[in-house]
């Protein structure tokens, strides 16, 4: 249960058991009073050692819980130090005899179980039946123990239950059910902050402002705490302006601290009294009962200083009556600013008069000085402006010193300083800043940038934790270095937490500091860093901030920072050499333009973390620019020595910090700075001019990214005062939009000083209120007398809505303010203010004087707007400016019970000027009679439609519109028609209004209009746009489209150039068409000459604009952007600039929502205009086209590639299309920027775009990303060639290789290793072809490591080596080399023809023999039918396959296949039908083989089979026929008298018939000659004795029936004597 407890409160002395709840020290306290256990010393003993206290709890007899509660015995629980149940404790048993002793069930039983035991003890003597005595009481007694345990553990976790559920009885830590709010409200004015607080026990709850315990006793009756029931509030009596603080209550007990905050602003009144405020005490001081009156005298005027001087403000300050020893509260304010005493500003109070010394002016010194005087009665102020030039520079040129400098975001070691750009740059722009620091307590100063910055902030680093520094800046410029800045506050470099400790933030009525952070663990890895984000980017640095880790360990934590390009993986390290340790870090040496990824890890003593997630893409660049130039500048006479300068606010400047204003004298273009601090105002007054001179101001912008160009020049004004004798030191009437003094909105005075700050009027000015108060009332008193109200209804009027009530104090205060200081002031106001405008606007004025017949209010308005007009008219005009004509055609556009909405048309003169609204006035028409006019606005209008209220149902009213502009009021609009003011109730919508113009060409027009007021019973839905030919009769109308437009605009095309048009619009909803609008004013369609048209354009850095010139404009001209023709009024989306008769809307990011139809139009033109419609088509080519123009890429021919070049060097490349001659390429490794030397050879060849680098050699560091950094001009393109993993070591490979190879190649090397190759006549020739051989070089050929003998297969041609296989074999598998040698080295080649390579090569040349078969041929024979082919030659190894219909056949004895020659058979015998088909015989060649086939079938088949029947019967003929088989010879030469005898084989079926001839005559057998045939087989032909006449030519005819065949010889009989002859 101890562990429920926060770990910090344990070590707080106020912490005991007083803070627990009344409830558990009851219970504890019965814990402790119920216990009675009385175990053995030796049992306690051993309990107290191990710390634990033993008490039984009880409580059961008051408990409905328990089922048993006379005969539980109490439980037995282990309690801590802090008696703090921790668990239970079972008694030990020590004998029979402890069990005996208070542990029975009640006396009864202890008694019984003693008397039985003594009685067991005397009948049994035997130690064995006492043990088992003892054993049966003892687990009696520890059942029972373990029962009663058990049972108060349940009773335990039931009462823990409760608590639980009864959550008013636990302790919980403070919560608001109610939190403070804050309050803004006005001096003198009390506040109450309340809350409400739950919380058990009572939280002390404690208010705070600004961190300070607030004491009522200390500030009797300021403050008033109050506490009741839970609610708490804080009263805080007559606010003053020190009461503007954030207050915080807190709110502590036992279980926590809870605060919550309110911020109380209390606002000076500065101005007019609204009405709902309560009006400032005048009254005397109660406490006192006297009422000072103050007065300052003596005062000090508008001042001027130089930086190094002094110099000292002060004012007498009377205070009437005077006590002694009362003491008025002095303050001085800068810029309402309050300042308090430093070395800087000294401070004095005499009793009488009160003076501010500037002991060391500097720049930050100008402004406007407030001197307050407090009394208890009220207070009294002055102001006056003080000016501080720059010293004067060391150097002539030099620019002046900076100023403003403060110190940021303070750090560990990291604080970002600012400041403020000087007004003078010594004539030439300012290259940038140097940054000074300065440790406290020191003199020594040290540069911190090495280069100058030129934005106004810099982020100082390397700064030693703990210590405090000062700062200061000095600008520098091409002439020298300027004075340095006023030094900064001084500012210690520590954690902000540290700081904040070290301020004292402790809990107030404890004195320590609470610490509710987990201790850190030792040993632990910091987690990673979260909320990385980039605070800030310029082109110089970037600064990364982020939040420390959840986990951090025992050691503190710091920080390594990385950064990675982006599209990259490649992440490097910032901070190599040491850690930061602040969560901010500014970044240095960045590629301007480049994109980043950044990410942060922590590192401490246990190691380094996990990475955090990266950043977003970061482009380096300034991200803030230069604010344009201000716009048009107005100078205004003021004093005979001042000038009112006022100018238009700079068109969407970011962070702007204020304007300078330079002056200088006609003519002499010598300018001169007016203020040397920025203004934050668009309204300055120039002191220190020269009386009767005439001067030209401008203008510039300034923020942390520099100063912007001059503003256009203002025209000429010549110093001198001003009609009302100008306007006091530093106090200036608020100026409206546009320039003017005061809206046509505001008819009381707000006054403010030059610079904005709004004061209080002065006495002057109080007086002229007072006056004009009191001429209101008498002239409303006349109005009331004149209209027949009485004084009850004047007293309504002018309490009535506020502003009316006050509407004439304006002219008249206008009228006093001019007349007291002019002499001999003129009585009418009206005619003073025209006297000083030009003669055209006077004659109008005069011209509306006397026209007007209006009432007084139409008087008030239009002096209140001349008197605007004078102030802005004081300088000449180019054009006579004068008030407006008067409107014209006004219509109802919605009429209920007692309002209608009027609508008309604008004048068709405007004066010269823009108008600034409109004055509508009305009367009552009762029975044709028109009633007085009454005004129905006091504020001037600035739309054409005006709602009149309060008006009477069913009365009839007749309207006038006045329109005005800065020259005054016009004169009124003719009445309008008689009106009847009753409700409209139909359904249709009413009528459209306000129908425009533009665009008008000689084809189309564009016309808007805006939708009706009335929309009938339900939402307008479309319109209806009818038009005619303006001269043409009402039957003319006809419609323009035929479907409902839901728009409120469209271009109206197909019209007929030179032809005058007129339009009308209706409006549509469910019900129907409504009622047509007022017919639109006739236009010509024509195109005007010198017409342009919206032109788009994509700049150099992509910016998408839309740009309109304008031909005639005018001084007074303005170009009005509209987007679906509703003017574009946020730059969020697009920037306008306007230059000359030029402007460009340009697009900040062009996307999807900025598709739409944009139009310009020129005021004060002939309808200058023109529109452009970018549709989803068109934004996307742009979209492309800015793509391209901001990132202009420099074409490649081929991106980067790798190639290898001899002797292994390795050759990075590509080729851009075009490049100029001021290209550059930066080669880039792994982030790193390579340079010419030994390892890299860099290239780049400008005329062919060819840029190459070439490494000697690759080593395992050169693996990476290699990049080519392209640059020319603003143009840029990179290619990048990855080489990691296998890619690279296969190129490293290769590179090694090819250096290897160079080696090789000095000596006799192969060009082309050993192959072989396949002629089509299947010879396979092995071949390599050699380089740089001589006749020395030797060639020999080896066949699994024997030579091969030269022969004729060997040849040697060219530089090629071959060896001929013929009729390849397995014989010839193996492997063969070459080998080349001479005394320069020796190569060798080998080719292992086995296995595999063997097949392949077997593979190739069956290839060959297949591709060369013939097609399947069918031939016949004997035996049957026969298909064939031929190959152009046969290897053994060669594998066939023969198919019948696509099946491989079964070969059996019928069937057979073989082969004779290179001819391929398939021999069926004795075919039948059954053997008709497709056959096909395929070659395997290790591929797809090749196939050759034939269709047996048909014709084919019969006469296949007939020609076999043929061959078959003539084989059988040829079996059969009569032949002689042998044995006879061609000649039989003998000697005469010998025998001869002659045996031949014959055969034949049947058995042929012998015939033997001579000399081709049949002979017959004699014994001379005998002749026989045995056996069928055997003829013999014997002569007994060969006679000469014997000789001749013999035959043997042999016949049968299937044939006859003979065989010939000769007989040749020599004489003995012949033969003797021969041999010798």
């Amino acid at each position: 249960m101890s562990g429920s407890i926060p770990f910090y409160q344990k070590h707080h002395h106020h912490y005991d058991r007083g803070y627990r709840s009344k409830d558990t020290g009851s219970k504890l306290s019965q814990y402790q009073s119920s216990s009675r256990y009385t175990a053995g010393s030796g049992t306690s003993s051993s309990i107290r050692s191990a710390g634990l206290k033993v008490s039984s709890h009880s409580g059961l007899e008051d408990s409905r819980l328990s089922p048993v509660p006379k005969r539980v015995k109490p439980t037995y629980l282990a309690v801590d130090k802090e008696n703090q149940i921790i668990g239970y404790v079972v008694p030990i048993f020590r004998s029979s005899q402890d069990f005996a002793t208070g542990l029975s069930d009640t006396e009864e039983a202890r008694t019984r179980d003693t008397a039985a035991y003594m009685a067991r003890r005397d009948l049994f003597t035997s130690g064995l039946e006492m043990e088992k005595s003892e054993l049966a009481s003892r687990r009696e007694t520890m059942r029972e123990s373990a029962e009663r345990i058990s049972l108060t553990k349940k009773i335990h976790e039931h009462e823990e239950h409760f608590k639980r559920m009864n959550e008013d009885s636990l302790l919980h830590a403070p919560e608001f059910v109610i939190k403070p709010r804050s309050h803004t409200i006005w001096e003198k004015q009390c506040v109450r902050l309340h809350c409400t607080v739950s919380g058990w026990p009572e939280p002390r709850v404690v208010w705070y402002k600004n961190n300070v315990a607030i004491d009522p006793l200390a500030n009797p009756g300021k403050y008033k705490l109050e506490s009741r029931y839970g609610v708490h509030s804080l009263e805080i009596n007559r606010c003053d302006f020190d009461d503007t603080a954030q207050y915080h209550v807190s709110a502590m007990n036992t279980k926590g601290e809870l605060s919550a905050y309110a911020s109380v602003i209390v606002k000076r009144f500065k101005g007019e009294i609204h009405e709902f405020l309560p009006a400032p005490r005048l009254a005397p001081v109660s406490e006192y009962g006297i009422t000072f009156q103050t007065h300052i005298a003596d005062t000090f005027g508008v001042s001027f200083g130089r930086e190094g001087e002094t110099m000292t403000l002060g004012c007498t300050v009377v205070i009437y009556p005077t006590l002694e020893r009362y003491q008025p509260e002095i303050q001085w304010y800068r810029d309402d600013v309050l300042l308090s005493p430093s070395k800087w500003h000294h401070m004095h109070w005499s009793g009488d008069r009160a003076t501010l010394t500037l002991t060391h002016l500097n720049k930050e010194d100008e402004g406007l000085y407030t001197l307050r005087v407090s009394t208890k009665s009220g207070y009294e102020t002055y102001s006056a402006y003080v000016f501080v030039r720059d010293a004067d520079a060391e150097l002539e040129g030099a620019p002046g010193a900076p100023l403003d400098v403060r110190c940021l975001d303070a750090n560990k070691d990291y604080i970002i300083v600012t400041w403020k750009q000087p007004a003078v740059d010594g004539g030439s722009s300012i290259l940038g800043y140097f940054v000074d620091r300065c440790e406290v307590g020191t003199t020594h100063w040290i540069q911190c940038n090495d280069t100058p910055v030129k934005f106004a902030r810099f982020p100082v680093t390397g700064l030693v934790e703990g210590r405090s520094y000062i700062f200061r800046v000095r600008a520098v410029n091409k002439c020298g270095m300027s004075h340095p800045s006023r030094v900064s506050e001084p500012v210690a470099a520590m954690d902000p937490a540290d700081r904040a400790r070290m301020r004292g933030t402790s809990a107030p009525w404890t004195g320590q500091i609470i610490v509710t952070e987990e201790e850190p663990a030792e040993g632990v890895v910091p987690g990673r860093p979260c909320e990385l984000q980039v605070t800030e980017a310029t082109k110089n640095y970037v600064v990364l901030s982020w939040k420390p880790p959840g986990e951090k360990g025992l050691d503190s934590v710091m920080y390594y920072v990385e950064k990675c390009v982006s599209g990259t993986d490649s992440w490097q390290r910032v901070n190599t050499e040491i850690p930061v340790k602040s969560p901010r870090f500014a970044l240095f040496d960045l590629a301007e333009g480049k994109s980043y990824r950044f990410r942060v890890r922590c590192c401490n003593s246990a190691g380094v973390g996990e990475p955090s997630e990266p950043t977003e893409a970061t482009t380096v660049g300034d991200k803030l620019d230069i604010p344009p130039a201000p716009g048009k500048v107005v100078p205004s006479r003021n004093t005979d020595t001042s000038v009112v300068v006022s100018w238009q606010a700079s068109h969407d400047a970011k962070e702007l910090v204020g304007y300078y204003i330079e002056g200088s004298v006609v003519g002499s273009n010598v300018w001169e700075p007016c203020n040397n601090k920025p203004v934050n105002a668009t309204r300055f007054i120039c002191h220190g001019l020269t009386t009767g001179e005439k001067y030209v101001f401008r203008v510039r912008a300034v923020n942390a990214a520099g100063i912007s160009q001059f503003s256009q020049e203002s025209e000429p004004v010549e110093v001198k005062a001003a009609i009302g004798g100008g306007i006091p030191h530093g106090v200036l009437p608020e100026m409206g939009t546009g320039g003017n003094v005061g809206q046509l909105t505001k008819h009381r005075p707000l006054w403010a000083d030059a610079h904005g700050s709004v004061h209080s009027p002065p006495a002057t000015m109080q007086k002229c209120n007072i006056k004009a108060q009191a001429d209101t009332e008498a002239r409303e008193g006349a109005r009331a007398s004149s209209s027949g109200l009485t004084d009850l209804d004047l007293v309504k009027s002018k309490c009535k809505g506020g502003e009316k009530a006050s509407v004439s104090c304006a002219p008249d205060l206008a009228k006093d303010l001019f007349s007291e200081s002019v002499s001999g002031s003129v009585s009418n106001p009206l005619t003073d203010i025209a006297a000083h405008l030009d003669p055209a606007t006077a004659r109008a004025q005069d011209q509306a004087v006397a026209t007007a017949g209006c009432t007084e209010a139409g008087q008030v308005r239009k002096l209140s707007i001349d008197a605007s007009a004078n102030r802005e008219t004081a300088r000449p005009r180019s054009e006579p400016t004068a008030s407006p004509a008067p409107p014209y055609g006004i219509t109802v556009l919605e009429c209920v019970r007692d309002s209608m909405v009027l609508a008309w048309k604008q004048p068709t003169f405007i004066g010269g000027a823009d108008i600034t609204g409109y004055f509508v006035d009305y009367r009552e028409v009762i029975d044709g009679v028109p009633g007085k006019w009454h005004e129905a606005n006091i504020k001037a209008i600035s739309e054409r439609a005006y709602r009149v209220s309060d008006l009477k149902e069913n009365m009839k009213y007749q309207f006038q519109v006045r329109a005005a502009n800065m020259a005054g009021v016009g004169i009124p609009s003719l009445p309008s028609d008689t009106f009847l003011c009753e409700e409209w109730t139909i359904a249709v919508p009413g009528p459209p209004h306000d129908l425009q113009l533009r665009e008008v060409r000689s084809h189309s027009v564009v016309l808007l209009w805006k939708q009706p007021v009335y929309q009938g019973r339900d939402p307008v839905n479309g319109y209806y746009i009818d038009i005619k030919e303006a001269d043409a009769p009402e039957e003319a109308w006809r419609g323009v489209n035929t479907k409902a437009t839901e728009k409120p605009f469209i271009k109206i095309q197909n019209l007929t150039e030179g032809e005058k048009y007129v339009f009308r619009v209706r409006a549509q909803n469910k019900a129907g068409v409504g009622k047509t609008s007022d017919v639109s004013e006739a236009v010509t369609a024509l195109t005007k000459p010198g017409t342009k048209e919206i032109v788009v354009d994509v700049d150099d850095d992509g910016v998408i604009s839309l740009n309109f010139e304008c031909g005639g404009l005018k001084p007074d001209s303005k170009f009005v952007w509209s987007k679906n023709y509703e003017e574009i009024t946020d730059p969020e989306r697009l920037s306008i600039q306007t230059k000359g008769n030029k402007s460009k809307a340009a697009f900040n990011t062009p996307a999807e929502e900025d598709i739409g139809v944009y139009s310009c139009h020129v005021t004060h033109t002939d309808g200058d205009s023109s529109s452009y419609t970018l549709s989803e088509e068109e934004l996307k080519r742009l979209l492309e086209l800015s793509h391209d123009h901001k990132f202009p890429i420099i074409p490649l021919k081929s991106e980067l590639a790798v190639e290898m070049l001899e002797k292994g060097r390795v050759r990075f490349w590509l080729q851009a299309a075009k490049m100029s001659a001021n290209g550059k390429v930066d080669y880039v490794f792994n982030d790193n920027i390579l340079s010419q030397g030994e390892k890299y050879k860099m290239n780049f060849d400008k005329n062919s775009g060819v840029i190459e680098m070439i490494m000697e050699s690759l080593t395992p560091e050169d693996e990476g990303t290699f990049t080519f950094q392209l640059q020319d001009g603003k143009a840029t393109n990179q290619s990048s060639l990855v080489l990691i993993g296998n890619v690279f070591k296969e190129l490293q490979k290769e590179s090694e290789f090819q250096r290897k190879e160079w080696v090789r190649k000095q000596g006799p090397h192969f060009i082309q290793y050993l192959s072989y190759e396949v002629t089509p006549q299947c010879c396979v020739i092995l071949k390599c072809k050699v380089g740089n051989i001589k006749k020395e070089t030797s060639a020999l050929w080896y066949k699994d490591g024997h030579e091969i003998k030269s022969d004729q297969q060997l040849g040697f041609t060219e530089g090629v080596l071959n060896l001929e296989i013929a009729q390849v074999s397995k014989k010839d598998a193996g492997v063969y080399e070459v080998f080349l040698k001479d005394d320069r080295g020796k190569d060798t080649s080998k080719l292992n023809l086995t296995d595999k390579s063997f097949r392949d090569l077997m593979n190739e040349v069956f290839s060959y023999i297949a591709n060369s078969s013939a097609p399947l041929k069918i031939t016949c024979t004997a035996e049957g039918i026969r298909l064939y082919t031929f190959v152009s030659y046969y290897n053994d190894l060669l594998q066939v396959t023969w198919h019948y219909k696509d099946s491989a056949i079964a070969f059996s004895d019928r069937i057979k296949s073989g082969v004779v020659g290179e001819q391929l058979w398939l021999q069926i015998t004795d075919p039948t039908e059954k053997d008709m088909g497709k056959y096909t015989i395929e070659f395997h060649d290790g591929k797809g083989g090749v196939r050759r086939s034939v269709e047996l079938c048909g014709q084919a088949f019969d006469d296949a089979f007939a020609e076999f029947q043929r061959l078959k019967a003539a084989a059988v003929a040829e079996r059969h026929r009569a032949r002689i088989a042998g044995g006879l010879p061609d000649v039989a030469t003998i000697q005469e008298g010998k025998a001869l005898n002659l045996t031949c084989n014959i055969s034949g079926d049947p058995v042929p018939e012998v015939t033997w001839l001579k000399n081709d005559r049949e002979i017959t057998s004699d014994d001379h000659c005998i002749l026989k045939f045995e056996s069928g087989k055997f003829a013999s032909f014997t002569i007994t004795a060969v006679k000469t006449v014997d000789s001749g030519k013999y035959s043997i005819l042999v016949k049968n029936k299937y044939g006859t065949e003979s065989g010939d010889f000769t007989v040749s009989v020599f004489l003995p004597e012949e033969a003797d002859v021969k041999k010798k």
